[in-house]
């Protein structure tokens, strides 16, 4: 697969806004005007088809913070099952959109011979947010991709001491969150803790997309032994996106949803949920975690 363009980003920006300060003292001090970093949000339209003359057609529209579009585009492709891996891309590359001056808001994906079109599939209808990558789908049967791993006898085991200074490492590397603190990240570690790669979005579904598309294109897959650390929840989508990638043990700094513990269990994965302040809670596959 070759990738052009694809470090093209406006992770933030600054706007006006009035700060309101209540323990403020002295006049004028409670209501100051100044500058503000806050998290760009953007439309990316991914382009998919065979190869060919003119662009492919658009599968879909994701809303995301820019940055990491090629990365983006090829885990949104993989974690749908669309495609299996990098060689199943010819091309990938961000493209001019018709904003002006220009955004860069348009991935074009070819297909390398064989593939299926998915664009060709009238089942699927795409529209995500941000907030929700699940959002657009037909129905709920077309939501659970089955991942070509099998991640039940993976053989990781991680110390509980290891797990709990993964969250400050993850926020150690938020560079767009100290601009901002309006992304979410999503890291992927070594069995020895140490940090392979961190993305960050305005959307926590796009941050992980992010992350296995990059393993995508590193011919990483399957991600066995390795452990992946949300900064939010753990929701069904990201729970699946896990095992898509093979990922064995998936950990979040807030709370699961129902529908991730049910799928962290039928996968055989490990589910770690509030990992926080050196305390976990341990959903699923706690023969991973060593207290």
């Amino acid at each position: 697969m070759r990738g052009r363009m694809g470090d093209v980003g406006r992770a933030s920006d600054r706007r006006g806004v009035v700060r309101v300060d209540l323990d403020a003292t002295g006049a004028g001090r409670r209501r100051v005007r100044r500058p503000d970093t806050i998290a760009a949000e953007e439309p990316l339209e991914i382009r998919v088809g065979p190869a060919g003359p003119g662009p492919r057609p658009p599968l879909t529209v994701t809303m995301r913070t820019p940055g990491a579009d090629l990365d983006l585009a090829i885990g949104f492709l993989f974690n749908e099952g669309l495609i299996r891996s990098a060689d199943d891309v010819s091309t990938a590359q961000l493209c001019a959109g018709t904003d002006t001056p220009n955004t860069y808001n348009v991935v074009d994906v070819t297909l390398a011979p064989g593939v299926p079109d998915p664009v060709a599939d009238a089942t699927r209808h795409f529209h995500t947010t941000s907030a929700c990558g699940v959002c657009g789908k037909a129905s709920i049967d077309a939501v659970r991709t089955r991942s070509i791993f099998d991640v039940r006898d993976d053989p990781l085991s991680v110390p509980a001491e290891l797990l709990a200074e993964l969250p400050q490492r993850l926020r150690a590397g938020q560079r767009g969150f100290d601009r901002t603190g309006g992304l979410h990240a999503a890291g992927l570690f070594s069995t020895d803790g140490e940090l392979v790669v961190l993305r960050e979005d305005v959307g926590r579904h796009n941050a992980v997309d992010k992350v296995v598309g990059w393993a995508v294109r590193e011919h990483r897959l399957p991600l066995s032994g390795q452990v992946l650390l949300v900064s939010g929840r753990a929701s069904f989508e990201l729970t699946q996106k896990a095992w898509m990638a093979g990922l064995p043990l998936l950990a979040a700094v807030s709370a699961p949803s129902t529908l991730a513990v049910d799928v962290a269990t039928e996968a055989g994965m490990t589910l770690v949920g509030f990992l926080r302040d050196r305390t976990m809670n341990v959903y699923t596959g706690g023969h991973r975690v060593i207290a």
